[in-house]
């Protein structure tokens, strides 16, 4: 757990990063879940808000879990969330539509790592399942390697 007070204060004079945002849902998962915004141009440390939004298309409460993924891999080491909806599961009522916020920070010490020299956009994803499908993480908030489930099951059979 990084300490937010501690790492949380821009770099200026440095390269701005470009942060990207993508919402998805599980096929079982019959809400719509938008980024309200596409990007969003960040200092390292610098504290960002960013929205989404989610909508219960059907006429029955339903319980979600979201899990996340960002990209490129070896940025996730740097991504800190402060504040997420990934924290928790998430109830949506029928037909109900709510504003879901991410507070983040991209850890400075993201400049010193030569592998990161040639990175300026990261992707933050995240993906609804409705809660204790198969699918669906066991924990809220789980990052998830970028396979398909499929996929993930067959490697832990392995």
């Amino acid at each position: 757990q990084v300490e937010y007070e501690a790492k949380a204060k821009p770099v200026s004079g440095v390269r701005v990063l470009t942060v990207k945002f993508n919402a998805d849902t599980a096929i079982t998962m019959p809400w719509r879940f938008i980024p309200d915004q596409h990007d969003v141009k960040v200092l390292p440390g610098e504290a960002a808000l960013a929205f989404f939004t989610a909508e219960n298309k059907t006429n029955e409460d339903i319980i979600g879990v979201a899990s996340y993924n960002i990209q490129p891999e070896g940025a996730a080491l740097y991504f800190n969330k402060i504040q997420c909806f990934c924290f928790e599961e998430q109830m949506l009522k029928a037909k109900e539509k709510v504003d879901m916020p991410v507070f983040f920070f991209i850890d400075p010490d993201f400049l010193k790592d030569k592998a990161m020299d040639q990175v300026d956009t990261v992707t933050l994803s995240y993906t609804f399942f409705k809660a204790g499908d198969a699918d669906a993480p066991e924990v809220a908030g789980m990052h998830m390697p970028l396979l398909p489930a499929r996929d993930r099951q067959a490697a832990a059979a392995k």
